[in-house]
């Protein structure tokens, strides 16, 4: 079998690649976003179901009423990604996201290693994500008092229609995506805001104490890289204020698929970092505002696992706000879905454009100007993970892959900044290198707080990624075709880019 070598190791996409788009017509993306819609592409992402279940959640098994501070803790950690993102994307405005800043800064290998995670990031989130929907769509018009007969052949079905819906809108075009996006994520900041505004009506200030709930022991089995080195047997307190940020920081993650938009962004170099920050900055505000909402109208203890905010509104007396969370995590769902598949082509289009995975996926559709082979590989992929795998148990290494990313970036922006100080950068990190050592503190820590078994599994993806680009990446790339010596006269040519 071959081996890495010194070369594809060494082996970087020059900078002048990634800063500038090069590509001619049929490798063109259309530009088609501005800094308003990477912000509605954020918000699509990372305002999903969860928003109206973690913060009651969280406080009922670990944070209590400080699970208001747990969401700070986790968006903070998270800004702190997301100023790295900014910075290689202000930079490199390709589509390949940490794909491509990790080809140019460390080179071939550990981007094709990057671009892998990314695959399971976003592949196995898009049927995860697809599963789910399926279920809450089906308990929805249940509580409309609809009867549902063989609801998990609905369900199944369900899935199947909604990938193939959506890979339909993103294949099509990114405009027709783009106006179904701006329209699905008003509806869903519509039931949002009511769930904010009808909730902040019934607060009982008393339910929030001192946001600190006196600290409990808890059983269970300890599972997690953290646990298995200091032991957790304690929930509440200031631990359990900082043991729920993790958790919490997942429902943030997807400010980086904003990145994979660049080459479609009109003046990237500006508007990329503005509506990633932006986008991260509302949904942080809105979880907040959600999570006040939450711990306000009822006393942690009394909160329901199943359906938080739901049953909290009943409480109170307003049982019709039931049926605007349900709209609202339906329509929450479908933006995840559809902005997952946008990303995830964007990512398979740009290693295959590069030569590490099959051209033809890298090639754009003259009719519809978008990745549309890609796209549909992506939908069929994941409609057969969605109904065939047992995706619901697999969504902590949806989290790996994407926290594996965040390291790479982090340190993608000490290296950059140390090697290629006179790239032209539409935006800079404040206080390099020390938020970017914070960046990696701070994902190392959420990385710690997966199970154990999530990283076994994680470790088997990666190393038979490996296997691939050995097989097929290492010699297939453009860089590796442009090392080899011309041919003897006669022969096709040198290969060109």
């Amino acid at each position: 079998m071959s081996t890495i070598t010194r070369s594809s190791i060494t082996r970087r996409l020059p900078p002048a690649e990634a800063t500038e788009l090069r590509t001619g017509a049929r490798h063109a993306l259309a530009q088609v976003y501005r800094t308003a819609d990477l912000v509605v592409l954020g918000l699509g992402v990372m305002i999903g179901a969860g928003i109206f279940s973690i913060a009651g959640q969280q406080a009922k098994t670990t944070a209590g009423p400080g699970v208001i501070l747990s969401f700070m803790i986790a968006g903070i950690a998270c800004l702190l990604a997301c100023l790295c993102y900014a910075e290689l994307s202000s930079t490199m405005p390709r589509s390949g996201s940490a794909y491509t800043f990790a080809y140019v800064i460390f080179g071939e290998v550990w981007a094709w290693i990057i671009g892998w995670a990314l695959i399971l990031e976003l592949q196995l989130a898009a049927a995860v994500v697809a599963r789910a929907w399926s279920q809450i769509t089906v308990g929805a018009i249940t509580n409309f008092g609809v009867r549902v007969p063989y609801p998990d052949v609905v369900a199944t079905v369900l899935v199947v229609v909604i990938l193939v819906l959506l890979t339909g809108v993103v294949a099509v075009g990114a405009r027709i995506g783009l106006r179904a996006l701006w329209v699905m994520v008003a509806a869903k900041l519509l039931a949002i805001g009511a769930v904010i505004v009808v909730g902040a009506m019934h607060i009982d200030v008393a339910n929030f104490g001192d946001l600190y709930a006196e600290p409990q022991p808890v059983s269970g089995t300890k599972t997690t890289v953290l646990d298995f080195f200091i032991g957790q047997d304690q929930a509440f307190g200031w631990i359990g204020v900082f043991a729920a940020a993790p958790v919490i920081a997942f429902a943030y993650i997807g400010f980086d698929i904003v990145a994979t938009a660049a080459e479609e962004t009109v003046n990237p170099r500006a508007m990329v970092p503005k509506g990633m920050i932006r986008s991260l900055v509302v949904a942080t505000v809105i979880y907040i505002a959600v999570a006040v909402v939450m711990v306000g109208m009822i006393p942690y203890t009394s909160i329901s696992l199943d359906a938080p905010l739901s049953s909290a509104f009943q409480d109170v007396g307003v049982d019709w706000m039931g049926h605007v969370i349900d709209v609202g995590a339906v329509l929450g769902l479908t933006t995840v879905i559809l902005v997952l598949i946008v990303g995830q082509t964007r990512v398979l289009f740009s290693m295959a454009r590069d030569g590490l995975l099959p051209r033809q996926l890298g090639a754009i559709s003259r009719a519809y100007h978008t990745p549309q082979r890609a796209t549909l590989v992506i939908g069929a992929v994941a409609i057969v993970l969605a109904v065939f795998v047992p995706v619901l148990t697999m969504q902590e290494l949806v989290v790996m892959g994407t926290l594996f990313a965040f390291l790479f970036v982090a340190a993608g922006v000490i290296a950059m900044r140390r090697t290629m100080p006179d790239l032209e950068r539409g935006f800079r990190v404040p206080l390099s290198p020390l938020l970017p050592i914070a960046s990696l503190v701070a994902t190392l820590w959420l990385m710690v707080n997966l199970q154990l078994l999530t990283w076994a599994w994680f470790a088997l993806w990666m190393a038979f990624g490996l296997v691939v680009y050995l097989v097929y990446g290492r010699r297939r790339s453009l860089l590796s075709l442009a090392e080899r010596p011309p041919p003897e006269a006669g022969g096709r040519g040198r290969h060109r880019r």
